[in-house]
C-alpha cells in the first residue's frame, strides 16, 4: 500500500486536526495512503470514526482521538492518547480553524475576534507545545500549518480570519528558529479557494464562485485533494530540508493582479 521512495511516510505517526472533513480529511487520506498512521481528530466522534473507516477500507491504520482546539486538555489527550498507543509523533498538522464573522473588522464583536485568534493561533501554540518535545527527543519532525491565502491579502469582509492566517505563517518561521536544531521542521500551507464545508458559503454564492474562477489563471477553485500532496512532501524524506516558509497552492489567484 505505500508508496516506495522519497515520499514514503512507512512507519511514521501523523496527527491531523480538523480530520473529518474538507482539506483535513484528503491530507489524512494522502498521509496514510504513503503509509503512515495517522490520528483523526475534530470535534465530533462519529465524523472522525468514519474518515477512519475509509482508512481502514484500503489497509491504513488510523486511530481517533476527538479533540475541540479551543481546550487545552483535550489538546494534551490528543497528544498523550497517540503516544499512548504508537509512541511517537512524526507529523502534526494543524489544520483545524473557525471563521464565525463574516464583514469588516470594525464591525467585528469582541467575542468573535478573541474566538479567532485562540482557536487559529493560540491552539496551534499549545498543540505543537504540547507535541515538539517529543519529537525533539528523536531530532526529527515536521509541523504543517494549513494556513490561507487570505493571509497575504488585505480583506474588506474576512480581515479577523486574515490576520489570522497571517499569524499562523510567522508562527512556522518562530517554530523552525526554535526548533530546527532539534531537526524539526515547521511550514505553512496556503490553500486558496477550496471546494470545502468550511468555504460552502463562498463557493455556493454564484458571484463569487464566478470572480473566484475569473481570477485565477486555472479558471477554477480547488479541491480538497489537490492540497493534500503538498503535506505528504512537507512530511516525508523529500521535505527534510524546507523550513519556515509558506507554500501557495491557489490556482495562480494571488499571482494574478486580479483581486476581490
Amino acid at each position: 500500500m505505500a508508496a516506495q521512495g522519497i515520499f514514503d511516510l512507512a512507519g511514521q505517526v501523523a496527527v491531523i486536526t480538523g480530520s473529518s472533513k474538507g482539506i483535513g480529511r484528503a491530507i489524512a487520506h494522502a498521509l496514510a495512503r504513503h503509509g503512515a498512521k495517522v490520528v483523526i481528530s475534530s470535534r465530533k466522534a462519529p465524523a472522525c470514526e468514519a474518515v477512519a473507516a475509509e482508512i481502514r477500507g484500503f489497509g491504513g491504520e488510523a486511530l481517533v482521538v476527538p479533540a475541540n482546539i479551543s481546550d487545552k486538555a483535550q489538546l494534551s489527550n490528543l497528544v498523550e492518547t497517540t503516544l499512548a498507543k504508537w509512541g511517537r509523533i512524526d507529523t502534526l498538522v494543524c489544520n483545524a480553524a473557525v471563521n464565525p464573522f463574516y464583514g469588516p473588522m470594525s464591525a467585528i464583536p469582541d467575542e468573535a475576534w478573541d474566538k479567532i485568534m485562540a482557536s487559529n493561533i493560540r491552539s496551534n501554540l499549545w498543540l505543537c507545545n504540547l507535541a515538539l518535545p517529543h519529537m525533539a527527543a528523536r531530532k526529527d519532525g515536521s509541523v504543517i500549518v494549513v494556513s490561507s491565502i487570505g493571509g497575504l491579502r488585505g480583506s474588506g469582509v474576512l480581515g479577523a480570519y486574515a490576520v489570522s492566517k497571517a499569524a499562523d505563517m510567522q508562527f512556522v518561521r518562530n517554530l523552525a528558529v526554535e526548533w530546527g536544531k532539534h531537526n524539526i521542521r515547521a511550514n505553512c500551507i496556503a490553500p486558496g479557494l477550496v471546494k470545502t464545508d468550511f468555504a460552502r458559503a463562498l463557493w455556493e454564492n454564484p458571484e463569487t464562485l464566478k470572480r473566484a474562477n475569473r481570477t485565477s489563471p486555472l479558471g477554477r477553485i480547488g479541491e480538497p485533494d489537490e492540497i493534500a500532496g503538498c503535506a505528504v512532501w512537507l512530511a516525508s524524506a523529500s521535505g527534510r530540508f524546507t523550513t519556515g516558509t509558506t507554500i501557495v497552492i491557489d490556482g495562480g489567484v494571488t499571482i494574478s493582479g486580479n483581486a476581490d
